[in-house]
């Protein structure tokens, strides 16, 4: 046990050195945070650990399976982050000034907000042209990295009914959907769902609010979430 601590220690510093950066500054908050790779390369190699001491038959064979484990799972892990750090950067370069807000949440969620009004009129579903060249920069992020699984969510302002705005919703987002499509982004990489009214976020008491609230979320998701 003290040489799989060891070789887990040596394994976590070559992990937080060998990464290519494992800092980033966190784009809401402007505060250092560690990335996804480094992240995910730690916490591979903790899970090697215990999985190996878990299946093996004896000791001897625990303890090898665990020296295994502590390397290819750090491997695996720092694979997966550092995949997930590379589409957010791409996202963020292809979308400045775009109106389009990348968002992280935690370390496997992207979130990519369509607000101020873009991309719909009051009661539509229909995309304004306002918003292709948006959609055309996330297709190509997506196309690049196929890895990944999208759920679009479609939100409406307060007016109207809210079994309306539901629907409104569902095909507001049903559109975004179809036009990534066409954009050649895989169709069984895709979901969608509506919030109608419930989440606004803006106030639903100004014709500016009610625009902002108008809008379609992208999440985007690690395959098999």
């Amino acid at each position: 046990m003290k040489k799989i601590s060891c070789l887990l220690a040596v394994v976590l510093v070559l992990v937080l050195t060998g990464c290519e950066a494992t800092q980033r500054q966190n784009a809401t908050t402007g505060e250092q945070e560690t990335n996804s790779a480094t992240k995910g390369a730690m916490i591979g190699a903790v899970a090697g650990v215990l999985t190996g001491l878990a299946t093996g038959k004896s000791a001897k064979d625990r303890r090898k399976r665990a020296l295994i484990g502590v390397t290819g799972g750090a491997a695996i892990g720092a694979g997966v982050g550092y995949y997930f750090d590379r589409q957010e950067a791409a996202l963020r370069k292809e979308l400045v000034d775009s109106g389009v807000q990348v968002k992280r949440v935690g370390d496997g969620q992207l979130v990519l907000v369509m607000q101020n009004g873009i991309g719909f009129q009051s009661n539509s579903y229909n995309l304004d042209a306002s918003i292709y060249k948006s959609l055309n920069g996330v297709a190509r992020i997506l196309v690049e990295y196929p890895k990944t699984q999208l759920l679009i969510t479609g939100h409406t302002d307060s007016s109207g009914s809210a079994s309306y705005n539901q629907q409104l919703s569902e095909q507001r987002a049903s559109s975004v959907r179809t036009y990534l499509i066409g954009q050649k982004v895989a169709s069984n990489r895709i979901q969608v769902q509506g919030a109608g009214e419930s989440q606004p976020i803006c106030s639903n008491s100004t014709q500016s609010g009610r625009k902002c609230n108008r809008r379609v979320e992208i999440s985007i998701l690690p395959l098999g979430e």
